[in-house]
């Protein structure tokens, strides 16, 4: 198999965990006995509670973590609404819109109410704007709350109506995951210089989300950085990894490379129904005349990513 000494196996994780946030929309159920601590923040309410029996320590702690929560929540949205362009109005997540999160006291009690796999760190509920986790999960702080956060700015911004490619949707939320950008940049490089790097058209033409068995064999082309086509073999498992990690490395490109107005320009076009490619080469035209060129630039930026 290619690349079968990049780390790219501790990604799959990640990557079914944002696949099930995405598109588990339905309502999430509190637990009937459920009593909700409040803290509130200019753009997000933080709601916790304590297990029937905690002492008073323990629920200093929960407090404390929901306090950070909601201090990194307000981080996040300011830095990923600058990030993707946003125009931010003064009514946008404040007051009664605010985003709403649930924090259980612990992880069995997060998953029976959201009905997430044993696994899952935190979710979230698109339609009602609410994202769930639980007291000291670490990967909720760190990854999952900037994800979805950047998921619900991304998609306020687009519109639900819209048809946007899960390597965009999926591909914004992970590169807004701060923490993970170099080691993104890095798997992305790998792949490039292992000439299993996938193709601009397998990204924007591929839907991974219809690979269900991980052990089933795709053939991929691909060029090689000299420009030589390459043929690829890869499990359901590898090409899911690598859709993923190059979904980042591509969203990381266009806002990074062009700049987070050009990104709004295109998010807009997006929202009005242009299709991706034409929304690339109308809103990127001072710097590429053609999709080929597009991918050229991507693969030189990866190529020189530190």
């Amino acid at each position: 198999m290619p690349f079968t000494d990049i780390p790219v196996r501790k990604m799959l994780k990640n990557s079914i965990l944002f696949l099930a946030a995405l598109f588990i929309l339905s309502e999430p159920q509190p637990a009937a006995c459920q009593q909700w601590q409040e803290i509130k923040g200019d753009h997000f309410i933080v709601y916790h509670s304590y297990p029937q029996d905690a002492r008073s320590s323990n629920k200093s702690r929960i407090e404390d973590f929901g306090k950070e929560v909601a201090r990194r929540a307000e981080i996040y949205y300011g830095r990923i609404a600058i990030d993707l362009g946003y125009p931010r109005y003064s009514e946008f997540w404040t007051w009664d819109k605010r985003v709403k999160i649930y924090l259980y006291p612990d992880k069995d009690s997060f998953i029976k109410a959201s009905s997430q796999p044993y696994w899952s760190e935190g979710m979230a509920d698109y339609t009602n704007k609410k994202i769930l986790g639980f007291y000291g999960s670490r990967g909720f702080l760190y990854s999952v709350l900037p994800h979805e956060i950047a998921h619900l700015i991304f998609r306020d911004f687009v519109g639900f109506k819209s048809d946007i490619p899960l390597w965009l949707d999926e591909g914004v939320a992970q590169w807004e995951e701060e923490k993970k950008r170099g080691e993104l940049s890095a798997y992305a490089r790998d792949l490039l210089n292992k000439n299993s790097f996938l193709s601009l058209e397998d990204m924007m033409g591929l839907d991974v989300r219809h690979i269900v068995t991980k052990d089933n064999v795709y053939m991929r082309q691909s060029r090689s950085l000299k420009g030589e086509p390459v043929v690829m073999f890869l499990t359901g498992e590898i090409l899911v990894n690598t859709y993923y990690i190059q979904a980042a490395s591509l969203a990381g490109f266009m806002i990074n490379k062009y700049g987070s107005e050009s990104f709004a320009e295109f998010c807009r076009q997006l929202r009005d129904g242009k299709e991706v490619k034409d929304a690339i080469l109308s809103v990127y035209y001072t710097h590429i005349r053609s999709l080929e060129e597009f991918e050229d630039e991507w693969v030189k930026y990866v190529a020189e990513s530190g």
